[in-house]
């Protein structure tokens, strides 16, 4: 049977999105090739202006699949503000190419709006998204946002969820559950194995040389610094549970000269710089418990990671995916978002139960996160597509 073309919107290579594109076009269903609509042409370094930094991923992003870039004609390009990624083209090359259907990740740019919009008439339009309903909003502000969002989704055959929130989300937007699939929020599970125990021994070495005694129980933050993340938080929590627990801050960011100060003459509490991708599976097995304190986050993909290295996570309530992958006692903790009270709780709990004790519920989460895998979301959307198809015709 002929494969189905599928064209896919997204703004530029991301590290999350790629091996899902890769695996989809082993499918045997589904060719796909993605049209990137921001500016960069490569993997070149680039400005994260959260990390604070340039830098580049050390993993591949553009092989395995078939891609090409629009060009935005944009004045000031870029994936953050609605006007500035403007690709006029886009559609005609999707139409061009000889699309069955289209895939959009994100509606927020004027040129991924304007193609739900236009696309529509000519073949089934998918969405991907990871919005939730977790953050609080006036009730003024929630009614013109569900009035505006239906609208949105009125253009729109099939979204596509991430998870429980993610659903929820697509609900309230007005589209009916016969119109909402599920590809799970994913990432490489494969990569963040160690089946060789090289990465093990990479972090006992490292936590050796940061001067961690074997029986301490050490903490872990890993991403960007900023005051949603909510770095800040989970340091005065450890320093409310005695020098003897570790805690380890990894990345980089606005907020971190502050963190360095606020852990001034802290002997247990260690600085790493921004770490690559091809770090990471050693760095969250420096951990026996990862923290996710942020104040608001539509997924929080550093859990799916901690959890594919064998690391029970606490995660901040309005973190978008602990409802689908935190069991308490059983892979990792929610505690409520902001509380340091509950932090310090929840810490102290973790504590108790020992070292020993939160490897093996890390061991728990590493196999409860393998339905989390690059392979079961590419078989969700290849299965998403090929029902929008055949409905259609």
């Amino acid at each position: 049977m002929k494969k189905i073309k599928l064209a896919i919107v997204s703004t530029h290579p991301i590290q999350y999105y790629a091996p899902v594109f890769r695996e989809l076009a082993r499918s045997e269903s589904v060719h796909p090739r993605v049209f990137y609509t921001w500016s960069q042409k490569s993997e070149r370094e680039t400005l994260d202006r959260e990390f604070g930094m340039r830098f580049a991923w050390d993993i591949p992003l553009l092989e395995g699949y078939e891609s090409q870039f629009v060009e935005n004609i944009a004045r000031n390009p870029g994936a953050n503000s609605f006007f500035h990624i403007n690709t006029p083209s886009l559609s005609r090359l999707i139409r061009a190419w000889g699309a069955d259907a289209v895939l959009v990740y994100g509606w927020n740019s004027y040129s991924h709006l304007r193609a739900l919009m236009t696309l529509r008439s000519r073949m089934p339009v998918l969405f991907r998204g990871d919005s939730t309903l977790l953050d609080p909003i006036t009730p003024l502000r929630k009614l013109a946002r569900r009035l505006f969002l239906r609208w949105v989704y009125s253009h729109v055959d099939v979204a596509i969820a991430v998870g429980q929130n993610s659903r929820d989300y697509f609900l309230w937007c007005g589209l009916p559950s016969g119109k909402i699939a599920f590809a799970p929020h994913s990432i490489d599970t494969i990569r963040f194995g160690d089946p060789d125990g090289v990465h093990a021994e990479r972090a006992a070495a490292k936590r050796r040389a940061l001067g961690i005694p074997d029986d301490s129980i050490v903490l872990e933050f890993a991403g960007k610094f900023t005051a949603n993340k909510n770095p800040i938080l989970l340091l005065e929590a450890t320093k409310c549970l005695g020098q003897s627990v570790h805690l380890i801050l990894a990345g980089s960011g606005e907020l971190e000269q502050r963190l360095r100060s606020a852990a001034h003459q802290q002997a247990n509490i260690h600085f790493l710089p921004f770490q690559n991708q091809s770090d990471m599976p050693y760095v969250y097995r420096l951990a026996d418990l990862f923290v996710l304190p942020s104040r608001s986050e539509t997924w929080g993909l550093a859990m799916n990671e901690a959890m594919a290295s064998g690391r029970p996570v606490l995660a901040a309530s309005r973190v978008g995916g602990a409802r689908d992958l935190i069991r308490a006692g059983e892979t990792g903790w929610i505690f409520d978002s902001g509380n340091l009270d509950a932090m310090i709780a929840a810490l102290r709990a973790a504590n108790a139960i020992g070292r020993q004790r939160l490897l093996q519920i890390g061991e728990n989460a590493r196999r409860s996160i393998a339905k989390w895998s690059t392979q079961e979301a590419a078989m969700g959307i290849a299965d998403a597509v090929s029902r929008a198809v055949m409905s259609a015709a």
